[in-house]
């Protein structure tokens, strides 16, 4: 995973990167059980160059579903790999599966 991505390992830190994000965040989540961790890891190869292309205009989390339930539940998350898209704090944007650079691009689109 890209230095650029922070990997919070609870919703305390979750919510503390969120606070202290200038820019909009970008929360990839991802999750441990057996048929999500093939497309997770093609995800983080996404997410990590989306995270270099993107630094000073986006911050880029990696939240783990397990590790940060409250995070998951607000933010409505069902599935992973899921992106939400927030600005302070609230979700603008909602994706759910595997994503091409190009669809993360187009993902974020103007909103930035």
């Amino acid at each position: 995973m890209a230095k650029r991505v922070h990997q919070p390992r609870e919703d305390a830190e979750f919510d503390f990167i969120l606070t202290m994000s200038t820019v909009p965040v970008l929360a990839y989540f991802t999750g441990t059980w057996p048929k999500a961790i093939e497309p997770c890891r093609t995800m983080d190869l996404v997410v990590g160059g989306i995270a270099d292309e993107y630094a000073g205009r986006l911050t880029v989390v990696r939240t783990d579903i397990t590790r940060c339930p409250a995070a998951t539940k607000r933010y409505e998350v069902t599935g992973a790999p899921s992106c939400v898209l927030l600005k302070q704090g609230e979700a603008v944007a909602h994706g759910t599966g595997i994503m091409t650079t190009a669809e993360v691009r187009e993902f974020l689109g103007g909103r930035l």
